[in-house]
This record gives C-alpha cells, structure tokens and sequence, in this order.
C-alpha cells in the first residue's frame, strides 16, 4: 500500500544531511575568513546565508564570526532534527508485517 515510503525517507535524509552539510560549510567558510570573490565561495555562502534566513539573529553575539557559528549552528541543528523527525514519522506510516522480498531475475 504505501510502497514509495521508503524511497521517501531516504530522500528526506538525504536532504536534511545535504541542508545541514551546507551550512555547516558555510559557517567553516567564515569562521576561516575565506575570500568572498571566489566565486565557490560565495556560492557556498549564499546558498546556507538563504538557508539560515529565519534564524538570522536569534542570538546576537558581539562578533561577526561567533554570530554566524551559533546563529547557523542552530539552523543546521533544527535542519537535522526536523528532518529526522519527517523521517521518522514516514517509517511509521510504512505497513507493518509486510515482508518485501527483491524478486531474483529467471
């Protein structure tokens, strides 16, 4: 019945570790005072600067780098513990008892 709920969890892990791995690399970015005019750099930086957009400024540290390492650092937490939960609740909507074989090729 619900088949594609395993295939939905594994994306939905995959993407919550992609996400986090991306802000994660964005706080590396700054927290080693990286060129900004690279343009991987700055593509790296933007994309987890629109990621962390709704937790910009939750704490407001004194310094820049110490703000964007707690601020991000929360997002990348929240990232990863939403999407654990997401894939948590996919594995329970899985049937139970169903035993899915792989069908050996004749």
């Amino acid at each position: 019945m619900l088949g594609w709920v395993p295939g939905v969890q594994a994306i939905s892990s995959y993407r919550r570790e992609w996400l986090a791995k991306d802000i994660v690399a964005g706080i590396v970015l700054v927290l080693l005072s990286a060129n900004m005019s690279n343009v991987i750099v700055r593509d790296i930086h933007d994309a987890a600067s629109f990621l962390v957009g709704p937790f910009k400024n939750v704490f407001s540290p004194k310094s820049h780098k110490a703000d964007i390492a707690v601020n991000w650092g929360l997002a990348a937490v929240v990232y990863l513990l939403v999407g654990s939960l997401i894939a948590g609740l996919l594995v329970r909507m899985a049937p139970r008892g169903v035993v899915r074989s792989r069908t050996a090729a004749v």
